[in-house]
C-alpha cells in the first residue's frame, strides 16, 4: 500500500471507538498485504510431440475459442488455394486442416503425409541452421562471405567484395543490385555492385541462395545432411533441400513446418534439448538494421513502426500485418507458405498452398488469414 494512504488509515483509526477499532486495523493489514503489481502467471509448459505421427489434439472449445467460426475459416481456406493450415496452441493442435491435392501426384488428396515446398518460407530455417553453425565456431557473422565462397564470387572488385558478410547476407542489406535481369541467379556476372553494403535493404534472392555454400563449406558437410543431424532428427522434423532452378527450396510435410514454428516459440529449445540459442533465436526476431524495421535474420517481424516490401524501395508506415498480434515474427514464402510464431499467446500457425495472390510473399494473404483467425481465437 502507498505509505502515505497508510498513514492517512492510521489517523482515522485513532478517530474511531475502540470496539471499531480491531475491525478497521484487520482491514488495514489486508490491504497491506496485497501487492500493488502483481507478478503475471507464467506462460504454460509446451507440448513436445514424439518422433513418430503421435501428435496430441485439443479441440478449440476447450481452450475457449470460437467453433461456430470454423466453417467460415474453412471456406476461407478453399477458396485461396490452401493444402493445410495448422493452428497450435501450448504446442497442442487445435486445427488441423487438409485440402486439395497433392504436389507430386495430383489424383490423391492432400494429407498430412503429403509434402508441400516453403518457398521463402525456407529462409527462416536457413537462418537457423547459420545459427546452430554460429553456436559451433563454424561461422563468424562477422566474417566477410569470400571467406567461406573464396574472391571472386561476385564481379565486384576485391575491395567491394570483402565488405560483404554473412551478417549481411542474412539481413538483405549486401549491396548488391537487385534490380538485375534474374534475381535468383547465382553466377559472379550476375552478382553487381549497387551500394555499399549495409546501406541499402532489398530483398534479393541471389546472396540468400549462397548461405547454403557458406554453410556447407564451414562445416565440412553437405546443407541437407547438416540439417539433418543438427535439426531434423533432434526435433522429428522431416524434409529436405532441393534444386530448383537457382534456388535451393526446402520441401517437407505440414506438420514439420509446425514442428519448426514450435522450435522457434520455445526460444530455439525442443522439449529439453537446446538446438539453436536462445540469443540467436532472439536477434532473428529483432529489427536487424533501421533500414527495414520488419526484417530481422530471414525473419519478418510483425507490428514494426514501418516496414518495406519484396521489389520496392518504399518505406510503408506500420505493421506488416495489422490484423495479427504486433509480437508475431513470420516466415513468409512464394504462394502462401507461412509460420506465423505468437510468443504471447502460445501460438504457431502453419499454412501450405497454392497461390492466393501474387506478391513475393504472402503479407496480404497473411493478414486476411488473420482476419478469419481472430473470429476464432477469441481470447
Amino acid at each position: 500500500m502507498n505509505p502515505l494512504l497508510q498513514k492517512g488509515f492510521l489517523f482515522l483509526c485513532d478517530l474511531l471507538p475502540m470496539t471499531h477499532r480491531i475491525l478497521f486495523i484487520s482491514l488495514l493489514l489486508l490491504l497491506s498485504c496485497k501487492k500493488d503489481d502483481p507478478t503475471p502467471a507464467p506462460a504454460k509448459d509446451l507440448y513436445f510431440p514424439t518422433s513418430g505421427s503421435t501428435w496430441e489434439k485439443i479441440t478449440p472449445a476447450s481452450v475457449g475459442w470460437d467453433e461456430s467460426k470454423i466453417p467460415d475459416l474453412k471456406s476461407f481456406l478453399s477458396a485461396s488455394n490452401s493444402r493445410a493450415l495448422i493452428v497450435l496452441k501450448n504446442g497442442k493442435i487445435v486445427i488441423e486442416e487438409y485440402l486439395g491435392k497433392q504436389l507430386v501426384n495430383p489424383l490423391l488428396d492432400f494429407n498430412s503425409s503429403s509434402s508441400w515446398y516453403w518457398a521463402s518460407a525456407g529462409k527462416t530455417l536457413t537462418s537457423a541452421v547459420v545459427g546452430i553453425a554460429e553456436s559451433q565456431g563454424k561461422i563468424n557473422l562477422d566474417n566477410k562471405t569470400s571467406d567461406y565462397l573464396g574472391t571472386g564470387w561476385t564481379s565486384l572488385t576485391a575491395l567491394q567484395e570483402n565488405k560483404i558478410t554473412v551478417l549481411h547476407q542474412l539481413t538483405m542489406t549486401s549491396g548488391l543490385d537487385d534490380g538485375v535481369t534474374n534475381k535468383d541467379c547465382t553466377d559472379p556476372a550476375c552478382l553487381i555492385y549497387k551500394v555499399d553494403p549495409g546501406t541499402r535493404w532489398a530483398y534479393h534472392n541471389a546472396p540468400y541462395t549462397l548461405l547454403d555454400g557458406v554453410i556447407s563449406t564451414a562445416v565440412g558437410k553437405t546443407l541437407n545432411i547438416y540439417v539433418s543431424e543438427q535439426l531434423l532428427t533432434k526435433t522429428g522434423m522431416d524434409g529436405q533441400y532441393i534444386k530448383t532452378g537457382d534456388n535451393n527450396v526446402f520441401y517437407s510435410t505440414p506438420r514439420s513446418m509446425a514442428r519448426f514454428g514450435l522450435l522457434l516459440l520455445n526460444k530455439g529449445k525442443w522439449d529439453q534439448t537446446q538446438i539453436v540459442t536462445e540469443t540467436y533465436i532472439n536477434l532473428m526476431k529483432t529489427s536487424s538494421q533501421n533500414l527495414n524495421l520488419s526484417y530481422g535474420y530471414l525473419t519478418w517481424l510483425n507490428g514494426k513502426a514501418s516496414h518495406i516490401l519484396p521489389g520496392l524501395q518504399t518505406v510503408f508506415t506500420g505493421s506488416i500485418s495489422p490484423n495479427a498480434p504486433a509480437d508475431m515474427f513470420a516466415a513468409m514464402g512464394k504462394n502462401g507458405q507461412i509460420i506465423n510464431v505468437v510468443p504471447s499467446k502460445n501460438l504457431v500457425v502453419v499454412r501450405m498452398g497454392d497461390a492466393p495472390d501474387t506478391s513475393l510473399v504472402p503479407y496480404l494473404f497473411q493478414d486476411d488469414l488473420w482476419k478469419k483467425l481472430n473470429a476464432v481465437i477469441t481470447n
